[in-house]
C-alpha cells in the first residue's frame, strides 16, 4: 500500500512539473508574439517607402 501512495505522489509531482513548464512556454510564446508585432510595426514605414520608391520600376520579364 505505501508503494501506491508513493506512485501517486510521484505522478502528481510530475504533472506539477509539466504544468510549470507549460506555463513558461505559454508566456514565452506570448512574448514572442508581442515582439513580432512590435517589429512589424517598426518595419512597416520602411516597407511602404520601399514600395513607393519601386512603383515605377518594371520587371524586364513582364
Amino acid at each position: 500500500m505505501p508503494w501506491v501512495l508513493a506512485y501517486v505522489i510521484l505522478a502528481v509531482a510530475g504533472l506539477a512539473v509539466l504544468a510549470v513548464c507549460g506555463l513558461r512556454v505559454f508566456r514565452a510564446v506570448r512574448e514572442l508574439g508581442r515582439e513580432v508585432r512590435r517589429t512589424e510595426e517598426r518595419l512597416e514605414p520602411s516597407l511602404l517607402a520601399l514600395e513607393q520608391a519601386t512603383d515605377h520600376v518594371r520587371c524586364p520579364h513582364e
